[in-house]
């Protein structure tokens, strides 16, 4: 990756994704270092963050770090998730980012010189097609580094850089001393009372809105 200082970037942050990402190498985001590292690599022009919420839960784990976030430099986009029963009687949470996402990307692109996608889902192997027409560079940040990979083979081809969580881990990650707090509570996506089922669209190659949360 490039670490010109002239460089315009934009960071997009697929907050399901890299959870889940984060989470398979055993590790957690430290996010006032992760801006720290891309405002030293460029001029750092917007770092978005998207994550689905439930509407209905009375305490959402993952709201400190979304108030956080928003008041420390990132443009946070969130929006509902649909809950629906379905055929067989199971619950279901409907909602993911990916249009959010795309949108944002396409309408910035015209304005910076590298865009880096926080993501391993291969449904954005055509944004990142999309954009590297408009003659923006992409790197895709996710990992390899697990048992499977939590990125996308199409994804990973695609991107002009892939930069593995695992060693960017380092300069991003936080100290295991620090794992008290509000931050590293936080989370725990779509959190429900004690239950905690996985991040919508937190897979690499999931379904695209669908996760499946069973019988509660």
């Amino acid at each position: 990756m490039s670490n010109s200082t002239h460089e315009k970037i934009a960071v997009f942050i697929d907050g399901a994704n890299l959870y889940a990402t984060s989470r398979g190498l055993g590790a957690d985001i430290d996010y006032k270092r992760l801006l720290k590292e891309f405002q030293s690599r460029g001029n750092l022009l917007r770092a978005f963050y998207y994550t689905a919420l439930i509407e209905d839960q009375e305490y959402s784990s993952i709201r400190p770090l979304l108030d956080w976030l928003d008041y420390n430099g990132y443009t946070v986009v969130t929006k509902n998730v649909k809950e629906f029963i379905d055929s067989s009687g199971r619950r279901k949470v409907k909602g993911n980012m990916d249009i959010e996402l795309a949108v944002d990307a396409m309408e910035l692109a015209s304005h910076v010189d590298h865009i880096v996608l926080f993501s391993g889902d291969g449904d954005f192997r055509p944004l990142v097609e999309a954009i590297q027409r408009k003659g923006v560079r992409v790197t895709v940040v996710s990992t390899i580094s697990t048992q499977p990979p939590m990125v996308a083979d199409e994804l990973r081809r695609q991107a002009d850089t892939f930069l593995d969580l695992a060693e960017l881990m380092p300069r991003i990650g936080r100290d295991p001393g620090e794992r008290s707090g509000r931050m590293q509570n936080a989370p725990n996506f779509l959190q429900r009372q004690s239950h905690a089922p996985a991040p919508v669209g937190a897979g690499a190659d999931m379904d695209d809105d669908e996760d499946d949360v069973g019988n509660r």
